[in-house]
């Protein structure tokens, strides 16, 4: 595929530490899955990341064979996101980006930090749903081009 046509998408939280590591993730899963890997960029990042993921998101993530336990939360820079299509922050993000072509989108998802394993599962489970729909959204089931025309 030509560069102008990669779809960008962003997954931001306060800590990269939990919802954006699980959204990344998924996201990297169905973006190989579909065979989009020259058609999708993935960008995560926190606005005060902490110092690792949350040992609960480890845990429910493993059980769908996802490993992010060598995962790094990481900070994000405004400016990289405004490079997104789609900017999704997890409902409990300030986030004020100055483009206008960039699509925010708050799941204002509950934080997994410190609850049981069950309820981190309600979490992840919303999020896997999210992100397929994301990628629903944006590309054919049978085809690897992007189906808006606000992609990039």
């Amino acid at each position: 595929m030509a560069a102008d046509s990669i779809v960008t998408f962003g997954f931001v939280c306060v800590q990269n530490a939990g919802r954006s590591q699980m959204s990344t993730a998924f996201a990297e899963r169905e973006r190989e899955r579909r065979g989009l890997e020259d058609s999708v960029e993935i960008i995560t990042g926190g606005t005060h990341p902490a110092d690792s993921v949350h040992e609960e998101v480890v845990t429910v993530m493993g059980e769908l064979d996802i490993d992010l336990s060598d995962r790094t939360p990481r900070e994000v820079s405004t400016v990289k996101l405004e490079s997104c299509d789609v900017v999704a922050t997890m409902g409990c993000s300030t986030l004020d980006l100055d483009a206008a072509d960039v699509d925010v989108r708050d799941w204002a998802l509950d934080d997994p930090d410190g609850q049981d394993l069950d309820q981190v599962r309600v979490i992840r489970d919303d999020i896997e749903q999210r992100v397929t729909a994301l990628f629903d959204e944006f590309f054919d089931e049978t085809d690897a081009s992007p189906n808006r025309a606000t992609s990039k």
